[in-house]
């Protein structure tokens, strides 16, 4: 692979301090070796710097301020500067090809994050890949497979819709567009509890209002929450993680975008919170199934619908649209969550009364 990891910015053009120091010298016709003499360090010494072979040390930027009257923060700056330039240049002249490649698993995460302009918008590879290394917090891109996740993540490993790029990427956008969410000090799960009716009836509200009144009811229990947009390759529920402060952080997609499918993750998120699957992060598939998943599926059901009600309903097998609106009302309930629970369940057709199945189209 043919590499153009300069970006317009030749090895030439990165200043060592001693080229400011001999403008310095010239500019006041002193001799390096009368510098030598002001400085008390030796000619050779002085003339490595000046040839840019040794660095400014801040030992010396002290002796430049008491022989040259300029300040030693100048001289540390400047050498502070040049250092930096330099590894920046070295870093992106030695990335690998491994890391380049990488770029192609990440590119609509890419996209997305120049669009939020956490990136800029150019065409260098070595480039985006600086930028992802500071965004994703890791020094090599391909080290990330060897991060360990949830336990959730493990059983998903012969999954082959995962990419662990993509997936990483994704848990770290939820990380970075939360984390200046104003919440209270710490997470409160009783207050969550008693909460939840009040939850339930947010689903009456237009799609423009969900998102506000649930950050705010979730920040009043300590839990940071965003609706974030879902990539290929991470097929996730939900991103749960508790942070040091001892809060949460909640973060969903909508993969499907209908609101029936919404409401019960969302609960089911809720019921991981409640239940403490909640230890470190939390890593939420729709296709994991085990007796953590199973417990929270059976809180997210009987929370929107009552399970002794729906046995009684789906027994009288009548299922018109004014049936399911009065059940729906009786259970608290948007009729879109009857109506999807019915349709999952295959008790009616994905198209019956498809017309009535909200869609959000938020993230």
């Amino acid at each position: 692979m043919e590499k153009e990891k300069i970006i317009g910015l030749s090895r030439d053009f990165i200043i060592h301090p001693g080229d400011t120091l001999t403008e310095v010298l010239e500019d006041r016709e002193m001799s390096q070796k009368e510098l030598a003499i002001r400085t008390g360090m030796t000619e050779k010494h002085v003339s490595t710097i000046v040839n840019g072979m040794k660095p400014i040390s801040v030992a010396f930027a002290k002796k430049l301020e008491y022989a040259l009257g300029i300040e030693a923060t100048f001289w540390i700056n400047l050498q502070s500067n040049y250092d930096r330039e330099l590894l920046e240049f070295e870093e992106m002249n030695n990335i690998s090809d491994e890391e380049i490649s990488v770029l192609k698993n990440l590119k609509e995460v890419i996209e997305y994050w120049s669009e939020l302009g956490w990136m800029k918008k150019e065409d260098n590879s070595a480039a985006k890949v600086l930028d992802l290394r500071k965004l994703m917090g890791i020094s090599d891109l391909t080290d990330i497979p060897n991060l360990t996740y949830s336990a959730a993540f493990r059983t998903q490993e012969k999954n082959n819709s995962i990419d662990a790029y993509v997936l990483f990427a994704w848990q770290r956008m939820c990380e970075l567009l939360s984390k200046d969410i104003e919440i209270a000090d710490e997470i409160d799960v009783e207050k969550l509890r008693e909460k939840i009716p009040e939850i339930k009836q947010i689903m009456f509200k237009s799609a423009d209002k969900v998102q506000k009144e649930l950050d705010k009811i979730f920040a009043e229990c300590g839990i940071a929450f965003r609706i974030v947009k879902n990539f290929k390759g991470a097929p996730v529920q939900g991103f749960i993680k508790k942070t040091e402060d001892d809060n949460i952080v909640l973060c969903m997609t909508i993969r499907n975008s209908f609101a029936d499918i919404f409401w019960f993750t969302l609960f089911h998120e809720i019921a991981h919170i409640i239940h403490g699957d909640t230890k470190n992060r939390f890593i939420d598939f729709d296709s994991v199934s085990s007796e953590t998943e199973l417990k929270a599926d059976r809180f997210a059901r009987n929370t929107l619908i009552p399970s002794s009600e729906y046995e009684k309903f789906v027994k009288k097998s009548d299922y018109s649209l004014s049936a399911i609106k009065e059940f729906s009302d009786k259970c608290g309930v948007s009729s879109f969550i009857v109506i999807g629970r019915l349709m999952k369940e295959s008790i009616i057709g994905w198209d019956y009364y498809s017309s009535e199945r909200v869609r959000y189209k938020w993230a």
